[in-house]
């Protein structure tokens, strides 16, 4: 192997939100969508119903050089996350605000304040089941 690039990416799956969450974390995160593609627009149309053709079979959003995968589950295959989240490392000037707009219609797991360990730490499990730590140093 002549060189190879670790390029991160994390897969998130919905249960038919995923548009929704991805304009969430677009606007929450500063972030921008790369790429959208719908089941129905998708090589892979007939493997899903009719009236899931308007789902996401693959989104992309580019976060500050980090690419943030998803897509709406096939009916049935949904599984709701479990035991893992998704560390965000910003800046004290920005963690607080991040973190507020992560919780906006989710439910907070560990209120931002600041711990022994960071300027400011917090856990949300956003509106869309997905859990996120916030951890400025």
């Amino acid at each position: 192997m002549t060189s190879m690039k670790l390029k991160p990416a994390i897969n998130m799956s919905f249960d038919g939100q995923c548009e929704a969450a991805f304009k969430f974390y677009e606007r929450c995160l500063d972030g921008q969508i790369t790429y959208m593609l719908t089941w129905g627009d998708s090589p892979m149309a007939k493997d899903v119903p009719p009236e899931w053709g308007g789902k996401i079979n693959h989104a992309s959003l580019l976060i500050d050089g980090i690419v943030l995968q998803g897509s709406d589950s096939a009916p049935g295959a949904f599984e709701p996350v479990q035991n893992i989240c998704i560390m965000l490392h910003p800046s004290i000037d920005d963690a607080e605000r991040v973190f507020q707009r992560l919780a906006e219609g989710g439910t907070v797991r560990f209120p931002f304040q600041k711990t022994f360990w960071a300027a400011g730490f917090g856990m949300v499990r956003d509106r869309f089941g997905i859990p996120w730590g916030i951890n400025a140093e």
